[in-house]
């Protein structure tokens, strides 16, 4: 089974790349029309259709295809998902439509970055023009029967990132605004790659917050209930990240000392080590990435004053 029920409108399939379970989330969000909310990598594609089945829903019932960014791991599919839904039209920030028309300078990118990570998810493919709808912040998507897909932007992990918050079950898809939900240990941890910007990312959180959600959809992995606390325990981890990172970076260490210090504050982080190291995409220094985002954050000069707070 791919999907999973979450309420009478929202469907959770979980896109097991390489077999790996409750890593990628696609959601499925059926009113009168249907919208689906992610498309994972191109390896993703088959499994997301066998879970739309799962779900009733026939490829010709899908209106909408909204992406939160257009990194691989949440777009890099829809290209070839169009390819299977005649009706669909891409939901997607306006700087990142040229991309999904001609994805070439973004394959290239995304090969520099991710190296064998993106070999493995599978090259992305052209989505066409006319099949594109660029977001608009405050855009609605109206689906029916009380069904409505708010557009958010909110930059920080990516410049060109959105949220969609769905006030009929006040639940917020996050992309990655939320960071990264690891189900196994309850516990979130940041996602911050280059070029990453703190302030950014702490607004759009409050941001998200002030609209008082009960839920979070993460699109790594799977729906929370205790949006608001949660929101705000990503901010302190946030913080707490860029305090260590300025201060390590003061004292001349390098990334995995930096990293070392993180699991020892971080008791978040501390059960997901092991985790981290056996996982087939998380092994292949995304933990660093991150890092590194926090460290060309800081290099560039700006400035908030993080807190130190631990979490517990």
């Amino acid at each position: 089974m791919y999907s999973t029920k979450l309420n009478d409108s929202l469907y959770l399939l979980d896109l097991k790349p390489f077999g790996i379970e409750a890593f990628i989330s696609s959601y499925v969000v059926i009113g009168d029309v249907v919208a689906i909310v992610e498309t994972g990598p191109t390896i993703c594609v088959e499994n997301l259709l066998r879970g739309l089945s799962e779900t009733g829903v026939k490829v010709a019932d899908v209106d909408y295809v909204a992406v939160s960014h257009i990194h691989i791991d949440h777009a890099g599919g829809a290209g070839t998902l169009l390819n299977h839904l005649p009706n669909a039209k891409l939901i997607v920030h306006v700087k990142g439509a040229p991309h999904m028309v001609q994805p070439e300078t973004l394959w290239k990118q995304t090969k520099l970055v991710l190296g064998e990570i993106a070999d493995m998810y599978g090259e992305i493919q052209p989505v066409p023009e006319e099949r594109i709808i660029t977001a608009k912040d405050g855009m609605a998507v109206n689906l029916g029967k009380g069904i409505e897909l708010e557009v958010l932007e909110t930059p920080g992990h990516a410049s060109h990132e959105l949220s969609f918050y769905e006030k009929n079950n006040k639940g917020i898809f996050t992309g990655d605004t939320a960071g990264i939900y690891a189900r196994k240990f309850d516990v979130v941890m940041p996602t911050a790659p280059a070029p990453f910007h703190l302030e950014m990312a702490l607004a759009s959180i409050q941001r998200l917050i002030k609209l008082k959600p009960e839920k979070l959809y993460y699109s790594h992995f799977g729906q929370v209930s205790e949006a608001v606390k949660r929101l705000e325990a990503y901010m302190d981890q946030l913080r707490l990240w860029a305090g260590i990172v300025r201060e390590e970076m003061e004292r001349g260490k390098d990334a995995k000392a930096i990293y070392q210090r993180i699991l020892v504050e971080d008791a978040c982080m501390r059960p997901m080590a092991e985790f981290i190291q056996n996982h087939i995409i998380l092994k292949r220094g995304v933990i660093m990435q991150n890092i590194y985002g926090f460290i060309e954050y800081l290099k560039k000069g700006f400035g908030t004053e993080p807190s130190s707070k631990t979490h517990t």
